[in-house]
């Protein structure tokens, strides 16, 4: 049985890794915890809703919440983040901002999808298989494979790109980088953009696992994917897929044998012991600027 919910754990730990690396992308460039991200991953859930409900079809729905949701993402940054930056304002200035965007995306989706749960059609599903006293179902390899090849995607940008080269001198020493002729500020928009992209892919892949959508959805998800960022070491991307998939396995083990009930309270309990611990994570560095 533990051996089931360990399956179950990496499966759903895999999605938790794309919202927890969506957040660390943008703490990596910037030192800012994206507290709308909970709201921009229910945003792309809704895109993909959209799609979806012009009978377009799953791959067109991923597609079009990529694009939608990343250039949302840049529209918060260009409009509120980027004329805060500019003025020198504080971290808790810029942090504050992003919370009320996360409001005012969340309100935007509950008048124009409504607050109610609506049907989402199911993940790819091809069968069910069953390895000795393990079953694993086709929607949850879906959302494995899914999950892994976007995550593998934004390791191949990141480390092997010129974009990405950029983007970790501008993190290392964003002054360095635009004496270098980096232009930092584009930089910051592409990151941005990545970020969006996670958040659109987790939503989708949730929304189709559990075929269902509405607009508070981030709220949970957004604040396990920041729990599995911490525990990783925020701004650390393999950090934010180890504390994923760790979010992942403890919520199923603690569901199987304590309740449901607990189901969210596991992440959060380990995210206290994160902080009260080792607050930098697994593999952050102690030196990391808090907000």
């Amino acid at each position: 049985m533990i051996l089931q919910q360990v399956i179950n754990g990496v499966m759903l730990g895999m999605v938790y890794a794309l919202i927890a690396v969506g957040y660390s992308l943008v703490f990596g460039i910037l030192g800012l915890l994206n507290m709308a991200h909970g709201s921009i991953y229910a945003f792309g859930a809704h895109m993909g809703l959209f799609i979806v409900g012009l009978n377009f079809g799953l791959p067109a729905a991923f597609v079009f919440a990529i694009i939608t949701t990343g250039l949302m993402e840049m529209l918060m940054d260009k409009v509120i983040l980027a004329p805060l930056r500019a003025k020198n304002a504080p971290n808790i200035t810029l942090l504050i901002s992003v919370m009320g965007v996360s409001y005012i995306v969340q309100n935007m989706l509950m008048i124009v999808f409504d607050s109610t749960r609506k049907p989402f059609p199911k993940l790819f599903d091809f069968g069910t298989f069953q390895i000795g006293n393990i079953t694993i179902t086709g929607s949850q390899i879906s959302m494995f494979v899914i999950a892994l090849v976007f995550l593998l995607l934004l390791t191949f940008i990141v480390n092997y790109t010129k974009i990405g080269l950029a983007m970790r001198a501008s993190r290392e020493n964003p002054k360095a980088a635009n004496l270098m002729g980096i232009d930092v500020r584009r930089v910051v928009t592409f990151t941005f953009f990545l970020s969006g992209m996670c958040a659109a892919v987790a939503g989708v892949l949730v929304a189709g696992y559990y075929q269902m959508v509405y607009p508070t959805m981030g709220v949970d998800a957004g604040l396990k994917g920041f729990a599995a960022a911490v525990l990783g070491g925020i701004g650390v991307l393999y950090g934010s897929v180890v504390g994923g998939v760790v979010i992942g396995i403890a919520e199923c083990i603690a569901t199987a044998f304590i309740g449901g009930n607990f189901r969210s309270a596991t992440a959060y309990l380990i995210l206290f012991l994160v902080l009260l611990i080792k607050p930098s994570g697994l593999f952050g560095k102690n030196n990391v600027d808090k907000v």
